[in-house]
């Protein structure tokens, strides 16, 4: 069963760079609701309640009922939280795309490994988890939080794959044959080099040694 929030909405006529910085000092948010051939509405939304409202939520997969100005609340989904650069806390702006209950939308789910692998525990493998989130048509009332996936039977070599998870009233568009984790051989660690001793050389001579005539020649004269 799909997560479901409310989110207070305000419509703003204010466009651009400048009223968005006025904006989001005065603590709100700028964000736009598009979709079904709307036109794209752009709104506000209070700063510290959408922060509130994010905590332990789904972001990507949570059906919010989004009233605009007072009026009847239209469902939507979130499809772009915007964040500053230098400061990832901070939300600069809201997408927001309108879904109706009867028609079918595409998503990514995100995948959880349930369990350690028996590659893991017992021979120690290392669990390499590829593909994180599945993208599947849905209608809106049955989007799962997440998608669940045991691998604790896995052994070293072998993987599971997208052909191997079913998703309750969902279809999968991903191609089955992507794997989505593997357990892989433990990496050993190299051996040092070894490096060869070599004996030093004794150095070039480079003065010439005295002849032993020449010597006998100095004691004589």
């Amino acid at each position: 069963m799909a997560q479901q929030a409310n989110l207070q909405a305000a419509s703003r006529t204010a466009t651009g760079k400048g009223a968005a910085r006025s904006l989001r000092r005065d603590g709100k948010v700028p964000g736009v609701i598009y979709g079904h051939g709307r036109e794209a509405e752009a709104v506000t939304i209070d700063k510290s309640a959408l922060n509130k409202m994010l905590i332990g939520i789904s972001a990507g997969t949570t059906i919010l009922d989004v009233a605009v100005d007072g009026r009847a609340p239209v469902k939507a989904l979130i499809r772009e939280i915007q964040r500053d650069s230098l400061r990832p806390a901070e939300i600069i702006h809201l997408d927001l795309y309108e879904v109706r209950s009867d028609e079918e939308i595409t998503l990514a789910v995100p995948i959880r490994l349930i369990g350690i692998p028996d590659g893991v525990r017992n021979f120690g493998g290392v669990l390499d988890h590829v593909l994180r989130e599945l993208e599947v048509e849905v209608l809106p009332r049955n989007i799962p939080d997440h998608v669940d996936l045991d691998v604790t039977a896995l052994t070293i070599g072998h993987s599971l794959f997208v052909r191997d998870v079913t998703v309750e009233n969902a279809k999968v568009l991903n191609d089955p044959d992507t794997p989505i984790c593997t357990v892989v051989a433990p990496r050993t660690e190299e051996a040092p080099a070894v490096v060869e001793e070599v004996a030093p050389t004794e150095p070039e001579l480079i003065r010439k040694p005295k002849a032993e005539d020449e010597d006998e020649t100095d004691q004589k004269a």
